[in-house]
């Protein structure tokens, strides 16, 4: 993948393809300030998709044949529809079996119900209804049997599988139809029930070490940056977990001592992170085009369709869409679970590298296929995950928030992961949350209504 030098500061963003994390914390609840007089903040303007970077732009323009204007459009779309999203996941419950972006501009949200009676819901949110056999439940229960079958079965020749959501169905990809009827067979599914792709293409670690910049492992491998993180007062940044083993040492781009793997996950999942020492200082910078930095400013999860970058040390700054979230890939290495699936480019070196849509933190690479001259597909361990995994708190442009405790608080913390659908108190009140993400000093639930709903 892209080779980008480490640069001191950590914005963390390296490129070799390959891991996944997750953490979250809870902390004392101060009193809630006095809210601040006037409207409050649309979803655009609380992910900051209002004012996006130019080399943010240029590259969605490049990468996705966009107009100025459409880029910049498109990324208010996703944000806003992220949020409308989530008020459709919380009012469906049950029978909610999706959504999705479409559109040049991802103009038009898709939200899929179980349930004809849904359908006049789903439009006076503004998205389009699409009324399906199977819960998003229903298929992620499918998908864990073909998780548990995959512990017992060789995957050699079934290298892939996920939920396609817009497909409402689970999907196989295999280098023959018999591997596939095989490995369904092993999971107790009906072949009916499962699409199967046949491709003789097997996705690959692509391994070589600010967000984006190269470091290397033991003197030897080389890898990508992600993203800057803290745990308590040590700084460091996340990375893949098939770059490096615990304890592994690290040198930056320019060669000079950096720091240590702290932790590290591969195969099942690909996540890792690296504390520095105090000569690097943790930045909340991504490297984008032409050198150019991009400010994270949280973790909100997008959804399938939307427009995502990514920054290697290899390749640089790419551009692409998300395809599916939750997908497995089962690498030569081992098989990793909780990918997400996109279509921007990557080679060797890219791994660990930060994935970002606008300016929302997404995850760090792990593997994929194909090159940047011909396009290919590639796989990132999603960074909400990792977070929550080892404890770290993502280094953001906005206010810091304090490092997470612990995973049981039902009080709203600032540090702590929130998977959308979760219920928290706060302030005497409580509310739902409409997207996945690590919450901020600044996003407390009476302030964001892009990313949380009172109940």
């Amino acid at each position: 993948m892209v080779h980008r030098h480490a640069v001191t500061g950590r914005r963390a963003a390296l490129a070799a393809l390959g891991a996944l994390v997750a953490t979250g914390i809870p902390a004392a609840q101060a009193a809630e300030p006095t809210p601040a007089a006037g409207p409050l903040p649309s979803a655009a303007q609380t992910l900051g998709a209002d004012r996006p970077s130019p080399q943010l732009l240029r590259a969605l323009e490049r990468d996705l044949g966009l107009t100025p204007a459409q880029a910049s459009r498109r990324l208010v779309n996703e944000a806003e529809a992220g949020t409308r999203a989530g008020r459709l996941r919380n009012a469906l419950g049950y029978r909610f079996a999706g959504a999705w972006l479409r559109g040049t501009t991802s103009q038009e949200l898709v939200v899929a119900t179980t349930s004809a009676a849904d359908v006049p819901t789903i439009k006076a949110q503004g998205a389009k209804a699409a009324v399906v056999k199977k819960t998003l439940r229903d298929l992620q229960i499918a998908k864990k049997k073909l998780d548990a079958a995959a512990a017992r079965v060789s995957t050699r020749d079934t290298p892939l599988w996920y939920v396609d959501v817009p497909a409402n169905r689970v999907v196989v990809q295999a280098r023959n139809k018999a591997a596939a009827a095989a490995f369904v067979r092993a999971a107790g599914l009906d072949a009916k029930s499962v699409g199967v792709k046949v491709t003789a293409n097997r996705p690959r670690l692509m391994e070589d070490v600010v967000g984006g910049d190269a470091y290397y492992i033991d003197g030897a491998a080389r890898c990508s940056v992600g993203f800057s993180v803290t745990k308590g007062e040590q700084a460091g940044f996340a990375s893949a977990g098939h770059c490096g083993k615990q304890g592994a040492k690290t040198t930056g781009h320019n060669k000079a001592d950096q720091g240590t793997f702290q932790a590290s996950t591969f195969p099942g999942k690909d996540m890792s992170w690296v504390a520095v020492n105090a000569q690097w200082t943790a930045t909340p910078n991504v490297k984008g085009e032409g050198e150019q930095k991009v400010q994270i400013t949280g973790s909100v999860q997008a959804l399938v369709g939307a427009a995502v970058c990514r920054s290697g040390s290899t390749t640089g700054w790419h551009c692409g869409t998300v395809e599916q979230h939750d997908t497995s890939v089962s690498y030569a290495e081992g098989k990793v679970d909780g990918l997400t699936q996109t279509t921007v480019c990557a080679e060797p070196g890219d791994s660990g590298g930060p994935y970002v849509a606008g300016v929302q933190a997404q995850g760090v690479t792990s593997g994929g296929t194909g090159d940047c001259k011909s396009g290919g597909t590639t796989f990132f361990q999603p960074v909400n995950p990792l977070l929550s995994e080892f404890g770290l708190t993502l280094k953001t442009a906005e206010a810091e928030a304090p490092a997470p405790q612990d995973n049981v608080a039902q009080a709203w913390a600032a540090g702590r992961v929130y998977e959308a659908g979760v219920t928290v108190s706060h302030a005497g009140v409580r509310y739902q949350c409409l997207q996945t993400h690590q919450a901020q000093g600044a996003w407390a639930p009476t302030r964001t209504p892009a990313l949380w709903q009172r109940v």
